[in-house]
Order: C-alpha cells, then sequence, then structure tokens
C-alpha cells in the first residue's frame, strides 16, 4: 500500500507539472492542458454533476484540453478536503468542487477544515433547492405533503444526501418552518450521496427528498419523480412546469452556491490560468447548452470575490442555524 501511494504520489505530481505549467493556448485559445477534478461525493450527486458539466463545457470549448473525475465519498465531503489538504504538492493539477456545505459542515464540526484551509478558485454557479416524491406517490403539492406530516409526522420523513444540519436537511427544515411547522420536530434521513438518498426515495423509505433543483429536473425528466416546490422567486425555464415554494404559500427562497476549490500553497501562474479558464468559459454556448440543461444561475465569483462571499455566507447561515437550533 505504502508502494501504491507512492506510485500515484509521483505520477500525479508528473502530470500536474505537465497539466498546468502554464497556459498553452494550443488551437489558440486553449488555457489549460488537463483538470483533474476531485467530486467529494458519490455519483449522481450535485457535486458529480457540477464537475462533469463544468468538464464538459471547458473541454467541448477547447478552453481544457482534457478532464478526469475521482469521487471521494465519505465524511460529509471531509475525505476529499482533507486529502488535498495532505496531498497539496502532488495536487496542483486537481480542481475540487464544493458548494455550502463546506461552510455549513465547518460550522458543526463535520470536519475540522473550513474554506480558508483551501485555494479559493472561482464560485461558479448557483443551484436552487426542491422537494421531490416519487413520481408514483399521492402527494402532488406541498399542501399534499404538509397535509401528510400533520397526520403522521414521524412517518413523513424527508431525506436527503447530507448530514443532519446539514444543506439538504437545512433546506427541508426552513420550508417545514415556512409553511408554519416546528423545523426541530421534523424526521431528516441523511444518505452520503444524492443517488443513495434517491434510491431511498424510491423504495419509500422517505416520503420526500430534498435535493438540488438540477438533480430533481434531471429526475423528473427520466420520470423517476414530481417536483413538489422550488426555492425560487419565479419559476424556473429549465423547468417550467415545477411550482415554486413562494407561489403555494410557503415564503422560502434560498440557492446553494457551488465552486471549485485548489490545493493550499497552489502557485499564483496556475491559479491565474484556472481562473482565466472559468472566466472565458462563460461566454462559450458549450457552457450555456450545460448550464441551461441543468437549470443552474450563473454566480462568477473569482478569488477575493470569492472570499468575501464565503465569509458573508458563513455569517448568514450561522446565525440561521443557531436559530433553528443546530448550532
Amino acid at each position: 500500500m505504502t508502494i501504491f501511494n507512492f506510485t500515484r504520489r509521483v505520477a500525479i505530481t508528473a502530470s500536474a507539472a505537465l497539466m498546468i505549467a502554464g497556459p498553452s493556448y494550443a488551437g489558440g485559445h486553449q488555457v489549460v492542458e488537463s483538470i483533474h477534478f476531485l467530486i467529494p461525493g458519490g455519483a449522481g450527486g450535485g457535486w458529480d454533476g457540477t464537475a462533469r458539466g463544468t468538464g464538459e463545457a471547458l473541454t467541448g470549448a477547447g478552453l481544457v484540453g482534457s478532464a478526469s473525475y475521482e469521487n471521494m465519498s465519505g465524511g460529509g465531503g471531509g475525505k476529499a478536503i482533507g486529502y488535498l489538504i495532505e496531498n497539496a504538492d502532488s495536487s496542483h493539477g486537481t480542481l475540487m468542487v464544493n458548494s455550502t456545505p463546506i461552510v455549513i459542515r465547518s460550522l458543526t464540526g463535520v470536519f475540522p477544515h473550513n474554506f480558508r484551509d483551501l485555494t479559493l478558485v472561482s464560485g461558479t454557479i448557483g443551484d436552487y433547492a426542491a422537494l421531490v416524491v416519487n413520481a408514483d406517490s399521492n402527494l402532488s403539492s406541498m399542501s399534499d405533503l404538509i397535509s401528510a406530516y400533520d397526520a403522521d409526522p414521524s412517518g413523513t420523513a424527508i431525506g436527503g444526501g447530507s448530514v443532519p444540519g446539514g444543506m439538504d436537511h437545512l433546506v427541508a427544515a426552513m420550508v417545514m418552518e415556512a409553511a408554519g411547522k416546528d423545523a426541530l420536530n421534523v424526521k431528516y434521513i441523511p444518505y452520503d450521496a444524492g443517488g443513495k438518498a434517491m434510491a431511498a426515495l424510491l423504495s419509500g423509505e422517505i416520503k420526500a427528498l430534498s435535493t438540488g433543483f438540477s438533480e430533481a429536473v434531471a429526475m423528473a425528466q427520466a420520470g423517476e419523480v414530481k417536483i413538489l416546490g422550488v426555492t425560487s422567486d419565479a419559476r424556473v425555464d429549465a423547468f417550467a412546469d415545477a411550482p415554486t415554494m413562494k407561489e403555494q404559500g410557503i415564503d422560502t427562497n434560498f440557492v446553494n452556491w457551488r465552486g471549485f476549490f485548489a490545493a493550499p500553497g497552489l502557485p499564483a501562474d496556475k491559479l491565474a490560468a484556472y481562473q482565466d479558464a472559468i472566466d472565458k468559459m462563460y461566454a462559450t454556448p458549450e457552457w450555456e447548452a450545460v448550464r441551461a440543461r441543468n437549470g443552474w444561475v450563473n454566480i462568477h465569483n473569482p478569488g477575493d470575490k470569492f472570499q468575501t462571499f464565503l465569509e458573508g455566507q458563513e455569517k448568514v447561515i450561522g446565525d440561521l442555524m443557531k436559530k433553528l437550533g443546530f448550532l
């Protein structure tokens, strides 16, 4: 095992040196030769979709030569964060996707690290949240879900792909609180990845699933779920059939940012190359196709802007979690 780890580190170090020794501009506009995307959860979740969609757009537009992907699930995302920090010198070719949970889980002590321990590359998108039910469920609206909860609170479990007190839990609590229910009494069942949470929904282990809107759209288009409500102010063009929480009398708005981090100590020229590739991506038709398909909202916060944004969110979410009893 020691030999394997050493060999893998040498390979990654060598490839990283080749991957982003600097902007190559092959074909007139290539910025980075290759990116290895580290995904802190399993296949089928929002992190997975964001990393793969971003890689698809970057490579399709010719801004990045090639992209590879690695799912490293565990510890609510903490395993991947720890790995990136511990292997910083050999991970200059890696971008890790993350989102609001890195703020929530550091606040709750799920893992010892926070965003300040990493190199902040760029916030890229926002994704609304949604509550969905099995396509065959007799629940068709938020009113139906609330009625089912009133009749049998313990039997109306809501699941999600995050730990208790994590983002999916927080969204479910926010929605139920806005519907006039005690958020602390909502039965929430956590799963380590979006795919596992979906399996629980299909099996009937949970009545509803709290998830990102982009995942909800994909599942709805596949005929697997019905979307009961989305946490946007207005219906989203990517799936206009999905009603908002607000139009159903539940005054809730929430958007989950997603973005990319690199290892601590990343050289400035390599950081600039990543940021340049992402910046140029927004103007490409390849990105617009991916963005529209997933119902994402462009929220571009590179570098220092990303830091300011995260610090602000940390305060807002911390105050909210204290109010709801999660801290």
